[in-house]
């Protein structure tokens, strides 16, 4: 079932894939990019009932790794999106049975913010899907203090600085780095971590990064998940996405879970995150149709 490929590699690093087929020829295929704040997270994090949903609907799965936060920047982050995808395009084909036309993106927490990004890109996927995502780097959400992550036991710099690596780093544990997002969340810090940019001062230059700033009339057709008690990523970014992109006349869907949690899709078998699931696969199978 599963096949691991690397997409992109240099000197300094190479970054996996995880190709789960289908039993369908010239298959449809989602990529799937993980969370974890931007530093951290691994392609193996989908669960096994996530695979069997995508690949015994037909659809072809690849999950993908890429390079983490702080050690490395945002836009080197999106260029291994792109470069994913653009491998999945042109050497996908010669060793599994997809159609490089209609590939969907798939994201989820930060994972979501890459997908949303996607739609931005020159060469954009037929469609996206974002659990609990965000389009704005720039709002107070995510330039100040955290007042849910206030609420844990603060985090000494001196931990959050020993969690950060001068390797390159394309896969790591919420074990290894998860205080270190916890620290950067508790002094408003993040957004600088990721970008490398002060967002005091700054706020047109971090807008370039902002899907919800850079929509178009051709940004693909999108479908938002998000639970109404998320305390990691405000409910409201995904409110705020979808009517960014339908202002731009393009099309977008929310599907709100009712006092649903940060990553409520955990709870796989309750009725309504499987009434959510059954909408991505319809709303996949109508955007990936041939």
């Amino acid at each position: 079932m599963k096949k691991t490929v690397v997409y992109k590699k240099d000197e300094h690093y190479e970054i996996n894939g995880d190709f789960y087929r289908t039993t369908h020829d010239h298959a449809p295929v989602a990529i799937f990019i993980h969370g974890g704040g931007l530093f951290w997270g691994t392609r193996e994090e989908i669960n096994e009932e996530m695979i069997k949903l995508y690949t015994d609907n037909g659809i072809a799965l690849f999950s993908i790794d890429y390079r983490l936060a702080p050690g490395t920047k945002l836009p080197d982050i999106l260029k291994d999106i792109q470069d994913a995808l653009q491998w999945l395009e042109t050497e996908g084909p010669k060793q599994f049975s997809i159609d490089p036309h209609r590939i969907a993106v798939i994201g989820s927490s930060a994972g979501g913010f890459l997908a949303l990004s996607t739609g931005t890109f020159t060469h954009k996927p037929r469609a996206i899907v974002s659990f609990y995502g965000y389009g704005d780097l720039v709002g107070k959400w995510a330039t100040t203090p955290s007042s849910f992550y206030c609420q844990k036991d603060i985090v000494p710099k001196e931990v959050a600085a020993s969690l950060v690596s001068d390797q390159t780093i394309t896969e790591a544990s919420i074990e290894q780095r998860f205080l270190l997002y916890v620290y950067v969340r508790q002094h408003g810090t993040w957004i600088d971590e990721i970008t490398g940019i002060n967002p005091e001062g700054n706020t047109e230059v971090l807008k370039k990064y902002c899907p919800i700033h850079n929509i178009t009339s051709d940004y693909p057709p999108t479908l938002l998940l998000h639970g109404t008690k998320d305390t990691d990523v405000p409910y409201e970014q995904s409110v705020f996405m979808r009517a960014a992109i339908k202002k731009e006349a393009a099309e977008a869907k929310l599907v709100t879970i009712p006092n649903g949690e940060h990553v409520f899709d955990k709870d796989f078998h309750n009725p309504i995150v499987q009434n959510a699931l059954k909408q991505v696969i319809d709303f996949l199978h109508t955007h990936l149709a041939e």
